[in-house]
């Protein structure tokens, strides 16, 4: 597997990236061609160590980001690696055509941890409502507003369809569409 580094507020050594790609490449196995893994390790106040790890591949985005509060970069790696893994086993049979399937046990290992695959997606609820324009300030201010953790809307400048959500730790994310295809 690929694996790209980068570190937010830490510099680390080569033996701690040599670890993570150690245990990213175990998962390499459910994959039928070569994925990506991209790796950011950060630390914050307190020894608050992060790793969020995403792996692109068979047209999949796996993605996990895990903190480990004692300083311990491994266990967070360790800890991401198996939010993944359980992830991969949790939804085995809808990624049974774009993962290697031979890969994929036929009954979760009970000794390891525990894993219940979801039959269906249960849809429980539908809403319906009109996307208006307007500018990511006023929908940041709708969105705290209805005190909801996103808002879509349609973008005035771009028209294009967008939401924004506030980020777990502080702070708004935008997410923008082309606007091509609508």
């Amino acid at each position: 597997m690929k694996c790209t580094f980068s570190c937010k507020k830490v510099s680390l050594n080569d033996s701690i990236k040599d670890y993570a790609e150690k245990k990213i490449s175990k998962l390499d196995r459910y994959f039928q061609e070569e994925p990506t893994a991209f790796v950011t390790f950060s630390v914050e106040k307190n020894h608050l160590c992060s790793a969020e790890i995403t792996i692109r591949g068979a047209g999949t985005l796996l993605r996990a980001q895990t903190e480990a509060p004692d300083g311990d970069m491994r266990g967070a790696v360790d800890a991401a690696c198996g939010y993944i893994e359980r992830q991969i086993l949790k939804n085995k049979t809808r990624l049974a055509k774009k993962l290697r399937s031979e890969a994929l046990p036929v009954s979760a290992p009970e000794d390891d941890f525990e894993v219940a695959e979801e039959k269906e997606f249960d849809v429980v609820r539908t809403k319906r409502f009109s996307v208006k324009p307007m500018s990511t300030e006023e929908a940041i201010l709708q969105m705290n507003l209805l005190d909801h953790s996103f808002f879509v809307f349609r973008s005035e400048e771009t028209n294009a369809l967008s939401i924004v959500y506030r980020r777990n730790r502080g702070g708004y994310g935008l997410i923008e569409t082309d606007g091509a295809d609508e």
